[in-house]
Formats: C-alpha cells, structure tokens, sequence
C-alpha cells in the first residue's frame, strides 16, 4: 500500500464512488497480512516510502510465490532477491510481466505510476567481473526503487587507467557503491575521486587469505576515505537501499 493508493481511496470515500465498508475491506490487510508462513509487511511503504523486499534464500519456492503475489496485490513495486532458478520460474509462471535477472539473482515487478521519474543516480561501480553478481543485485534494486543507475564494471584497482577513465560518470552520481573482494581497496581509490557518499561492498571473491570477503571487510572498514561507509559482505541489495535513500534526499519530489 503506498501513499497515493491509500490517497486515492481515501478521495473515492469523499466523493462517494466508494462505500465505506469497501474501503475497509481494501484495508483489511494494513498493517500486515498472515500468509500463514509469512506475515507480509503492507504497511512499510507508508512509513519508509519504500515496499518491503523479499529474500528469498532459505525459503520454499512456493513461499517465495506466495509472497510475491501477496505483495503484487497490494499494487507496489516487487523485488525479491537472492532468487534460484527454480523459484523464478514459479514466481514467473504467475507473473508473466516480472523480470528475472540470472546474475543478479533476482525477480523484479514494476507496478507503480511513476516509474518513469528518475529519484536520482546511483553509480554501480565493481572491481572485476568476478563482482558482477554482487553489483548487479545492488543495481537492479536501485533500478526497482526508480533510481538511474550508470554501471561502471571491471575498473579494479589492478589498472588504475580503467577507473581514471570513467571520472565523468562518478562525478555525476548522488551516491556510489563500489563492489570489490580481493584486498579491498577500490573503494578508497573512488572515495578520493569523488564528493558524495561511497558504499563499499566487500564480496566473498578471493584466494584463501581473502577469508571470503572477511579481508575486503576489514580493509574497507579502515580506509582513509572518509566518505567510505561499508556494508557486509555481498550485500548489495542493502548497499542500493541506502543509496536510494540517499538519492532520493538530493532529489525529493516537489
């Protein structure tokens, strides 16, 4: 349920077009509803300004399905994350609309109004192609939430000229997220080239002494940048959801 749904309900009330027990029962599933498994959040969007999000992993495919169409019902915008291939194809049998992204290892539908209205960009930067899983989720959650997103990939640290080359780009985003593993230390390199937050990402990529992302953690957490922050490690679905957040600030709506 989303601020100009419950809005519009609420004027159709007023008008008369709409009786008041109608409107009650369009209202029974706020603040949640009790899919039995799941109690499905309907009412974030109302305090956050953003609908909740499915992850995905650890859950059935038929839960997966069912919150899905849960959250489709209640007309707001859908992702779910961390998505195997078997439950995309359940969730998209019944949405035939929705979006699967295999990389991403997500399932994206756009339902609301004003999804052509930019709230902002967002740079996605990753070290390698080795990152692109992790990048790739935080762009397509930027993307679900009506941020622009430029995608700037494989610029590691390993050849600086591939970074350099795209000051232009990092120069016009409101916000950053930079996904690396190895050491780490892409995202001080971006924090000194840029004025805007940066959102370091460690990802589980590495050799053995990577401790699956727990040394780009650590070097991420003690950069010199100071307008580094770090999220853990491979998320980049939270990473995008900040920087929404933060785009949105730069860029509110009149």
């Amino acid at each position: 349920m989303t601020s100009s749904s419950l809005l519009e309900i609420l004027a159709e009330v007023e008008r008369g077009a709409l009786t008041p027990a109608d409107a009650a029962e369009r209202l029974k599933h706020l603040p949640f509803e009790d899919l039995g498994h799941t109690r499905v959040d309907h009412h974030r969007s109302l305090r956050t300004g953003l609908p909740e999000v499915i992850y995905a992993a650890g859950k059935t495919s038929q839960q997966t399905s069912d919150i899905f169409a849960s959250m489709v019902a209640d007309g707001v915008d859908v992702l779910a994350t961390r998505v195997d291939a078997a439950t995309a194809e359940l969730v998209l049998a019944q949405h035939p609309d929705a979006k699967y992204n295999a990389i991403a290892r997500t399932v994206a539908l756009r339902q609301s109004s004003s999804a052509a209205m930019s709230r902002g960009n967002i740079a996605v930067v990753c070290a390698g192609t080795s990152d692109l899983s992790v990048a790739e989720e935080a762009a397509v959650t930027a993307e679900i939430f009506d941020a622009r997103v430029t995608r700037l990939y494989d610029v590691g640290v390993a050849g600086m000229h591939r970074l350099l080359a795209v000051r232009e780009e990092l120069a016009e985003a409101d916000a950053v997220i930079v996904c690396a593993g190895m050491e780490g230390a892409l995202p001080s390199v971006v924090g000194g080239l840029v004025g805007v937050p940066v959102i370091a990402v460690p990802t589980s990529v590495g050799y053995g002494t990577s401790f699956a992302g727990v040394t780009a953690l650590l070097g991420m957490l003690n950069s010199c940048s100071p307008n580094v922050t770090v999220v853990n490690i491979d998320n980049g679905f939270g990473a995008a959801y900040t920087a929404v957040l933060i785009a949105r600030a730069a860029h509110p709506t009149s």
